[in-house]
């Protein structure tokens, strides 16, 4: 092995290290027997994943994080797919400024986003309401789920509808038996990642959070204030693990919808 090609490994493996040791650290503490965080762990137990399965206050906290990402992302799926429809196939002078405003969302600072809903919340009444989570949520979902379902709508063929048109289907009708199955895929894509988004994201539902109904981010953050204990890396790495599941059904996606494609390029 040349020089060269030794220092570009050691720095990948290097990255590697960097990106993976502190979610070691956090797994190693999640199975700790002592009542604080320590490091490294004494003693191995699954108390705390029990106590949080077993505690209704967290579970509440979990039943309403995921009753808002279930909604979430059904709601991103359908807006985001119509949005893109329009973008990619509308031919418009506002096209560039509703791309813009389509994926603003990722430049916007979440937490500028998150004191302008909530301002904006409080006039309406939205605050710490199912609705104005699922709108919350939805604005920063919505830049993801647009450019995995508009990366396949640029790759069909308008003919396809034309030619189904031409048959005497109307455009929704094209859009609905023709493109939408072909997209299908990606737009179960966009509704994943609408989901994990949805589900672990802290920074708007410290701002939307009432005294009552909590997400389980803003639970997490308040008993890192109040009682610090392993039970919080637990419930990290059931998150993570969450995670994992979710980038693995994104991917079977994604060659499922390679698999249904080959035959039309074939």
């Amino acid at each position: 092995m040349t020089p060269h090609r030794l220092l570009i490994n050691a720095y990948v493996y290097g990255v590697l290290i960097f990106i993976l040791a502190p979610i070691l650290v956090i797994l190693s503490m999640a199975f700790s027997t002592t009542e604080y965080l320590t490091f490294p762990p004494r003693g191995f137990t699954l108390r705390w994943f029990g106590e949080f399965f077993g505690n209704s206050r967290w579970m509440d906290a979990a039943g309403f994080s995921l009753t808002i990402a279930v909604v979430t992302a059904v709601v991103t799926a359908v807006i985001a797919t119509m949005a893109t429809y329009a973008m990619v196939r509308g031919a418009g002078r506002l096209g560039a400024l509703f791309q813009v405003t389509l994926i603003g969302p990722i430049v916007v600072p979440h937490i500028a986003l998150a004191v302008a809903l909530y301002l904006f919340f409080q006039k309406v009444g939205l605050s710490n309401t199912v609705t104005g989570y699922v709108m919350a949520h939805c604005v920063i979902a919505m830049p993801f789920a647009v450019f995995t379902i508009a990366a396949a709508l640029s790759s069909i063929d308008r003919a396809l509808e034309d030619a189904a048109m031409s048959c005497g289907a109307t455009r929704f009708t094209a859009f609905r038996l023709v493109t939408l199955p072909l997209i299908m895929p990606n737009v179960l894509s966009g509704g994943l990642f609408a989901f994990i988004l949805s589900f672990d994201e802290p920074v708007i539902a410290f701002f939307l959070a009432g005294i009552r109904d909590k997400t389980l981010p803003r639970m997490m953050f308040d008993d890192i204030e109040q009682n610090l204990t392993p039970i919080i890396p637990a419930i990290a790495v059931l998150l993570t693990l969450l995670s994992i599941a979710v980038l693995i059904g994104a991917g079977l996606l994604r060659r499922w919808a390679a698999r249904r494609a080959r035959p039309a390029a074939d």
